[in-house]
């Protein structure tokens, strides 16, 4: 059983950076495509980045190009998501899941997290 374990939330002021973790367990695959959603309060789920098996490419929604980066250490089983700059609007749930058909669809990945509170405060 794969399992996802995100960490690294916490309450930060608007500016500020902050770099989430996730950590997969079980038979997770290096050849796996990773990524990032996130949820705020009372809105859908929403793509905020993936990364292929090997790391070369990077996806990224439009609206968080050059503020957030993702990428991972397949030999610990770790993907990280760098947030800088961080913006009240970033606030919500964020989660980590792996396994996918479509990057962009959560529906088409296999494996979730239980995710990791960030808010930022203006």
């Amino acid at each position: 059983q794969v399992q996802l374990v995100e960490s690294g939330g916490g309450l930060v002021q608007a500016g500020d950076s902050l770099t989430l973790s996730c950590a997969a367990s079980g038979p997770i695959s290096h050849k796996d495509t990773m990524a990032w959603f996130r949820q705020a309060a009372g809105k859908e789920r929403e793509f905020v980045a993936a990364i292929n098996w090997s790391g070369d490419s990077t996806y990224y929604a439009d609206s968080l190009k050059g503020r957030f980066t993702i990428s991972r250490d397949n030999f610990k089983k770790l993907v990280y998501l760098q947030m800088n700059t961080l913006k009240p609007e970033d606030t919500a749930l964020y989660y980590c899941a792996a396994r996918t058909w479509d990057r962009y669809e959560p529906g088409a990945y296999a494996y979730w997290g239980q995710g990791t509170q960030v808010t930022v405060s203006s």
